[in-house]
């Protein structure tokens, strides 16, 4: 699993978002670490800091550094220099608390330095679909690296089921980031599609395009999947979505 470096000119800023990803992780998040003010109370950033948060957190599989602004950026390149760990190391140009969620929550589901970078670059998709109502297009051009990394043959075994979601706020960030872990969990690709508007299909393994649905309570989904776990993925996502996965 990768280790996640959090930057910030704030350290009030970074735990409050750090705080919240981890909310969101559920049981087995990744190692993160805050690297954040010049020290002394000061608001600013501290290149050795982290430099040593990157090596708190090393491991074969690479660091994650998502940061907040100016500054922050050009410390954490010379960070690079200082840290002394030898793994990989991804500087993100994801937005700070979104990227940083979505980073927490696919992270904890074992993805990769790349797949995780990637799902944090885009998580400002959701956000922006919603506001504009073209969700569907984004979700469907967004299939999710986590998914392809899975990558389910063409004769894989298949599953599916509809079902409707229970939750009062729909499948928001906390219940999204449930599903995500739950596909995690097993060897198969998982796409959901909203059957009253249309949207989708997105892809399971996704938090930014389970989003990006916008599917909201009462709506029904089919949820797909393929893979050599097809049925026991389905299984368990059966009964997270009957139980309004903790909410209900």
């Amino acid at each position: 699993m990768i280790g996640i470096v959090v930057v910030s000119h704030s350290p009030a800023l970074a735990r409050a978002a750090v705080d919240l990803a981890l909310e969101m992780g559920g049981d087995d998040p990744p190692a993160v670490r805050i690297a954040a003010g010049a020290g002394g109370g000061a608001t600013g950033t501290d290149a050795v800091a982290i430099a040593a948060a990157i090596d708190e957190v090393a491991t074969a599989d690479g660091v994650l550094v998502l940061m907040d602004l100016g500054s922050a950026i050009l410390s954490a390149g010379m960070a690079l220099e200082f840290a002394a760990s030898g793994a990989p190391v991804r500087l993100s140009a994801a937005p700070f608390v979104e990227g940083l969620i979505a980073a927490v929550v696919v992270a904890g589901s074992g993805a990769t330095l790349d797949a995780v970078d990637a799902e944090a670059r885009r998580a400002l998709e959701g956000k922006a679909a919603q506001l504009e109502g073209t969700a569907g297009a984004s979700v469907q051009a967004a299939a999710g690296v986590a998914d392809a990394e899975r990558g389910a043959a063409p004769d894989a075994v298949a599953a599916s089921f509809t079902g409707v979601i229970r939750n009062p706020s729909g499948l928001h960030a906390r219940p999204a980031a449930v599903f995500v872990k739950a596909v995690g969990r097993h060897d198969a690709a998982v796409t959901v599609t909203d059957l009253g508007t249309g949207k989708g299909p997105a892809s399971g393994a996704s938090l930014i395009s389970l989003m990006s649905l916008g599917v909201g309570q009462g709506a029904r989904v089919r949820i797909d999947a393929t893979g050599p776990d097809a049925a026991g993925v389905i299984s368990e996502l059966q009964q997270l979505v009957a139980d309004g996965f903790g909410e209900v």
